[in-house]
């Protein structure tokens, strides 16, 4: 068999580790021809592909990034790379003269919605979950989440001691647009003070009480952890920038300095101060979990094509690798923290606020 393979979205790590899943299996073990597709879906417009060998995965397992690129060109909407042509009758005709027999897709929500229309046209694409968010309903986990948590629970533990030295509030931003997951894990496990998440709005009042009973108890430093997603009650999303013609027009992004602010207005006597994490998070080496998770996945990807499960996303349910349709995946909504759910409920046993 002759496959593509492609990644398509934001990066993160653990991509390059599920690339060189796929690949070794197919390759090494079923003895089938590998087409790396650079960009995303971009790259099926243009025919953009490299023939990967077992000697290009050399040094992958824990590189961050991808080595095929990434775009978020979404072919079923209009502009983009090509804007004056049928994107998706294009891509099919591509698909066609490379002669590829499946396209694996690794990716997010929208790279799922995109494969899914694909498959509906029939494409044998077969497609892997990716996004730190960890906001997929179909599986209990996407790689690259562990690794974003790591980066911000040790963001924490080194703002922890200058906090302390100052006596200041110290903000931290992370990523987490619609669910709150890693400001939630990486909170519990940086010893955060407060957790605030796009699904429990929060009232600024209830901040400032928190910061001021711990002042009772002689601490004199706050830490905070801030989705770039929350929102304060009867408030709105903090959007940074809007880009026009994007795929994804409305960028969140300072909703960690606006808090900054907030605070210092109602308590002029304490200094706080506002990191944001971005781009760090999905950076850097993958950590042991996901590069585990990664290479289960590329390895399942493969066994699916040669199985003939066509239309289907890998995930993991529990301790088992199993699958699930695309029609399914694109049809639930995306898995948020359950506001009354066990972790939540168990970070408030142990004194964190989440200001609601």
């Amino acid at each position: 068999m002759r496959i593509g393979i492609l990644t398509s979205g934001g990066d993160c790590p653990g991509i390059n580790a599920t690339i060189r899943g796929v690949c070794k299996t197919a390759i090494n073990y079923y003895g089938m021809e590998v087409v790396g597709i650079h960009s995303g879906f971009q790259g099926l417009l243009t025919k953009d592909v490299e023939s990967i060998t077992d000697k290009s995965l050399s040094g992958l397992l824990n590189l961050g990034g991808t080595m095929l690129g990434t775009s978020r060109e979404k072919p079923f909407k209009k502009g983009g790379v090509v804007s004056d042509v049928d994107k998706p009758s294009l891509i099919l005709q591509n698909i066609r003269e490379m002669e590829l027999d499946c396209v694996v897709c690794i990716g997010g929500n929208g790279t799922q919605k995109t494969a899914a229309k694909f498959a509906a046209m029939g494409v044998n694409i077969v497609s892997v979950p990716k996004t730190i968010d960890n906001d997929l309903a179909s599986t209990d986990v996407t790689f690259g989440f562990n690794t974003a948590i790591d980066v911000v629970t040790e963001a924490l533990d080194r703002l922890h001691t200058t906090a302390e030295s100052h006596h200041r509030i110290m903000l931290c931003e992370v990523m987490g647009r619609n669910a709150g997951w890693i400001a939630l894990e990486s909170g519990i496990a940086g010893s955060a003070d407060v957790i605030l998440i796009p699904e429990i709005p929060y009232d600024l009042n209830k901040i400032i009480d928190k910061v001021k009973e711990r002042e009772s108890c002689g601490k004199n430093f706050t830490i905070i952890v801030v989705a770039e997603g929350a929102k304060p009650k009867d408030g709105n999303v903090v959007i940074s920038k809007i880009v026009k013609d994007s795929p994804d027009p409305i960028r969140l992004g300072g909703i960690g300095n606006k808090l900054a602010g907030d605070i210092e207005c109602l308590m002029k006597d304490k200094e706080v101060r506002c990191t944001v994490l971005g781009h760090i998070q999905r950076g850097g080496n993958t950590c042991t979990y996901d590069r585990i998770l990664s290479t289960r996945y590329g390895v399942a990807a493969v066994e699916m094509i040669v199985n003939g499960e066509f239309g289907k996303m890998v995930c993991l349910k529990g301790d088992t690798i199993t699958s699930d349709t695309l029609e399914n995946v694109i049809g639930q909504k995306t898995k948020n923290v359950n506001p009354d759910g066990e972790l939540v409920n168990m970070a408030k046993k142990i004194g964190i606020s989440f200001a609601d």
